[in-house]
């Protein structure tokens, strides 16, 4: 890599590491934060934030974790506080990581940014908003300017990631724009952890696939489009790809299956296509950033793969485990091309991508 496309992130690794918070730090995405946060080269997490329930509880305490591993030494005995702007101001924080619900997000991120805090967020409650960008760091980096109006409003901003679903779908569609993108349609299969912890009710999923998972064929549509949509002044102009999703819940654990259709202007072989996936690099790659994968798109030849369990933990170095997409089953009739996808939902697919959002916002030196 460049010296000149390293010197953002190589300039901060020598310097002090900005304190960040996570709110929603208890829940299983709340979880992935404290686990991908600990010992981060840039941030260092000074703060964690829950409900009334588990306030004023040490984390090891109030905490059943389930993430794997055991709870990270360096947060165990902090002290949950409830969820607020001037405790959080307290403590010096710059950078807040949210894994709230999205009825509970609305409000709360909307009081941070005002108070000039930079929130990266799981929740989906702003990402339509017109000048919230939603960003998946090798895909649509530009719209991260987005954030200027924000900060001219508010002093602070949100920056969102997409659907757990979403993100896998449109870090694989992206190598396919330059072949000339007519449609897309997708069929997922996703884990029980996407529902949350408690999300779906166990005689329901054993032994069925439930075929309905409530909003999320719309997210899907509406967030691959704005995603792939053109930066223009202060706002996105989204894309004409038109993307038909049907969404189905499985009882896997981890890991978002997803069989995908491609219709393209252009011609081409199916190994034109594995190319176009194994070449698929961004910015977060050129820049060296802590969170991202060397490879964010792998290639699979195997004719089973990929499979949630053996797939979903994919992406080198360590920190970037889970971070990478694996693409499978590459196949074509006439000129539509058909392939299989995995993702980790809670891990590219949640607090990996904020993560690696604020990675990117700090070596462009977007942070206040």
């Amino acid at each position: 890599m460049s010296n000149s496309t390293n010197n953002g992130s190589q300039k901060f690794l020598n310097s002090k590491r900005l304190k960040v918070a996570v709110l929603g730090c208890t829940g299983m995405v709340g979880q992935q934060f404290v686990k991908m946060l600990d010992g981060h080269p840039f941030f260092e997490t000074a703060a964690l934030c829950s409900s009334k329930n588990s306030a004023d509880k040490k984390y090891q305490e109030a905490t059943d974790w389930i993430v794997g591993g055991v709870i990270p030494d360096a947060v165990k005995n902090i002290e949950i506080t409830d969820t607020s702007a001037k405790k959080l101001l307290n403590r010096d924080i710059k950078i807040v990581f949210s894994a709230l619900p999205a009825g509970v997000a609305k409000t709360i991120e909307q009081d941070l940014t005002r108070e000039k805090l930079c929130v990266f967020t799981n929740a989906s409650a702003h990402r339509m908003e017109l000048d919230v960008p939603v960003v998946i760091p090798e895909v649509n980096p530009d719209h991260l300017d987005l954030i200027d109006a924000q900060k001219n409003q508010n002093g602070g901003f949100i920056v969102s990631n997409s659907n757990c679903s979403t993100t896998g779908l449109v870090m694989a569609l992206k190598p396919l724009l330059e072949f000339g993108l007519n449609s897309a349609v997708v069929t997922t299969y996703q884990a029980l952890s996407g529902a949350g912890r408690n999300g779906v009710a166990s005689l329901k999923i054993l032994d069925n696939i439930i075929p309905f998972i409530p909003k999320e064929e719309e997210k899907m549509e509406q967030e691959t489009q704005k995603i792939l949509g053109s930066l223009k002044d202060t706002c996105i102009d989204k894309s004409k790809i038109e993307i038909i999703a049907s969404c189905c819940r499985v009882p896997t654990r981890d890991g978002h299956l997803e069989s995908v259709l491609v219709d393209l202007d252009q011609d081409i072989k199916p190994e034109k296509l594995s190319d176009a996936f194994r070449n698929f690099q961004g910015i977060p790659q050129r820049m060296n950033l802590p969170t991202a994968p060397d490879r964010p798109l792998i290639v699979r030849t195997e004719p089973d793969r990929p499979q949630p369990l053996l797939d979903r933990d994919a992406g080198s170095p360590e920190r970037a485990k889970g971070m990478a997409v694996t693409v499978g089953r590459i196949r074509k009739k006439n000129k539509r091309l058909s392939f299989f996808l995995l993702a980790h939902n809670t891990i590219r697919g949640a607090a990996g991508t904020c993560i690696l959002n604020a990675e990117l916002a700090v070596a462009k030196n977007l942070i206040p």
